[in-house]
This record gives structure tokens, sequence and C-alpha cells, in this order.
């Protein structure tokens, strides 16, 4: 019996010599600049542009822009630097007191309990919102003066002259004691610092204090200490 034939292999293409590399554009490979390979890693991407984040700047970081407690910055407002120094010092103690009394209405609104705690829960977000309000007026106003707003939580907490507060969770009556004192706090500041500036001249930052800070919590301590009237609620006396 004759053998099976034996399968061709089949024939391949013709081997082919590769093709120069192409030559990489400069800005993709790793430059001296300091970018090296990240450069260009998107997809499709412009091989001039790094789209990879500087990550870690604060690591070794220059000095700061502008040092707190200064009066660096001269804008053209007419007012010397040390009518400028007085009023940031005086605006950041009462931003470090509003950032406190704000909290301090956010802990409450979220902690309250009791018969009343329907009307003081949406009070006190209400009140929190306003405070909310004169903290950012009060922040820009220093910027304004070429001043540096306090602003981190532990910062606030040293210079705040409004007690601090324990993180139980207390009683209705309790709470808005707390918050009346807070309250009186920065009204005397509020009376004490538009005097002051209303002598050295600085009309903008008294404005600010008379028409936002005072009437604003004139306004909250009204609608807060109503709470704690001892009045007969189902029959009266």
């Amino acid at each position: 019996m004759a053998s099976p034939a034996k399968t061709a292999a089949p024939k391949g293409p013709a081997t082919k010599k590769a093709a120069p590399a192409a030559k990489k554009p400069a800005a993709a490979s790793a430059s001296s600049n300091g970018k090296g390979a990240n450069t260009g890693k998107g997809a499709g991407s412009n091989a001039a542009v790094d789209i990879q984040p500087r990550l870690n700047q604060q690591q070794n970081a220059p000095s700061p822009t502008q040092r707190y407690g200064t009066v660096s910055q001269r804008l053209p407002i007419g007012l010397s630097e040390p009518t400028r120094r007085e009023s940031v010092t005086m605006l950041n103690q009462l931003l470090a007191d509003t950032i406190t009394l704000r909290d301090m209405y956010k802990k409450h609104h979220w902690q309250v309990v009791g018969p009343t705690f329907y009307q003081l829960h949406l009070l006190f977000d209400k009140h929190y919102e306003e405070q909310s309000v004169l903290v950012d007026a009060i922040a820009e106003r220093i910027q304004i003066l070429g001043g540096v707003a306090v602003a981190m939580a532990h910062d606030v907490a040293e210079l705040s002259s409004i007690p601090r507060v324990p993180r139980d969770r207390e009683e209705a009556p309790v709470q808005v004691s707390r918050l009346l004192d807070g309250h009186q706090r920065i009204l005397k500041n509020c009376h004490d610092y538009a005097s002051k500036a209303d002598d050295s001249g600085d009309d903008g930052t008294n404005d600010l204090i008379v028409s936002q800070l005072v009437r604003t919590n004139e306004m909250q301590v009204w609608f807060v200490a109503e709470h704690v009237v001892d009045s007969p609620l189902t029959q009266a006396e």
C-alpha cells in the first residue's frame, strides 16, 4: 500500500528587512528639564505637554508668600499700614469667634432633642448659614486690607475667645445658653472694634462690623433667647 503523501509545509511570506526605527521627537524623550519619562503620557497625548500632576510640593516648600500677622500687600485703598494692621488684628479675632459660633450652631443643629426639636433644628441651621456668610465677609475684608485671614480649625481654636464646647450632647436650654454667651462675646468686641475703626478712619471695616455683624448677631440673639422664656404652653396664668 502506498504511503500517504507528506503534507507540504505552507510557504511563508518572503522575509522583509526591518524598517529603521522612527526617531522619537525630542520632547517625548527624557529631557534635561526635569520632566523626564512622565512627559506626554496621556492617550493620544501632545508630547510637549506633561499631564502628570506635580505632587508633594508642600515638602521642602519655599518661604510662604505672606506670613500671618503681616499686612504686606498694599492695595490702593487709602489707609495707612498701622491702620490696616490694627483692623486686621481686630477682624481676625472676630473671624475666629464667628467661625466658632457658626460651628456651634451646626453641632447643636445635629444634637438638639426635646419638645422643641423641630423648631430649634431648623433655627440652628438657618443661623449656621447666616454665620457662614459673615465668616466669608470678614475673611475677604482682611484680605482687602492686605492681611492674612485665620482659617484652620486648630488656629481658630487657639484664637477664639469663646470657651471650648464639650463633645457631649446637651439639653436644649444648655445649648441655647452657650449660643447666647457666644453672641454676647462677639457683640461686645463688635462695639469696641467698630469704634476703633471709626476713630482710625477705616470706614469699610466699621461698616462691615455695624451693618453686618452687629445686626445679624443681634437678630439671632432675639430669635434664640425667646426659646428659654419660662412661659406656660397650654394655659395662661
